[in-house]
């Protein structure tokens, strides 16, 4: 499924009706350049799941977890690989079957992710509007 959006308002929309999908256990695999959106997509998806927190960047911490409908697992794996996500644990926090994962870069710990996947690539089209495509991966 294909979806521009042109407004933060509709992002919000979008969320929304994204969230309402999201099942414990489901892994979303965020691609996009940089300052693309993917941060703030899962912001928005988390608040329409209950989380109540600032949903901001892991870019430095590299691993955010949030409370909410489910637990949340927010990932920016833009500076770290397979290996080193395995180091640090991370292979654990992905068998989980409780937890809804969110991972940014997630193309960097390819190796690590369960075999089912919910991709959304964020296309850049201009300063206003992106392209989400939604596909789903068993």
């Amino acid at each position: 499924m294909k979806v521009t959006i042109n407004s933060l308002e509709r992002l919000d929309e979008f969320a929304q009706e994204f969230a309402k999908k999201i099942r414990a256990g489901d892994c979303i695999c965020l691609k996009g350049d940089l300052g693309a959106g993917k941060t703030t997509f899962t912001r928005l998806v988390l608040s329409h799941l209950g989380v109540k927190e600032n949903v901001s960047s892991p870019t430095f911490a590299i691993l955010k977890t949030y409370q909410g409908k489910f637990v949340f697992h927010h990932f920016d794996t833009y500076r770290i690989d397979a290996d080193e996500a395995i180091e640090a644990g991370f292979d654990e926090v992905l068998a989980e079957k409780d937890s809804v994962k969110f991972i940014e870069w997630s193309e960097n710990i390819s190796s690590l992710l369960p075999s089912h996947c919910i991709n959304v690539n964020i296309k850049i089209i201009d300063e206003n509007t992106r392209e989400f495509e939604i596909l789903c991966e068993d």
